[in-house]
């Protein structure tokens, strides 16, 4: 993925290790309030290791919920 994190929104405890929700900036766009940003689930074991991810939602950065 190689993008910085905005926030982590989530983090569970699994029997493997980790799961959190992340939001990333997707697509930079001028205003930034236009910005497409992605929420993403990563599982991470014991050590800190990606072990897999997925893309849970798309939506613009001044969307509210």
């Amino acid at each position: 993925m190689g993008q910085a994190p905005e926030r982590v929104t989530g983090a569970r405890r699994t029997d493997a290790g980790w799961s959190l929700l992340v939001d990333l900036t997707e697509l930079e766009r001028i205003p930034s309030t236009t910005s497409v940003l992605a929420t993403y689930r990563l599982d991470v074991d014991e050590e800190g290791f990606l072990v897999g991810y997925e893309r849970l939602r798309r939506f613009v950065r001044g969307a509210t919920d």
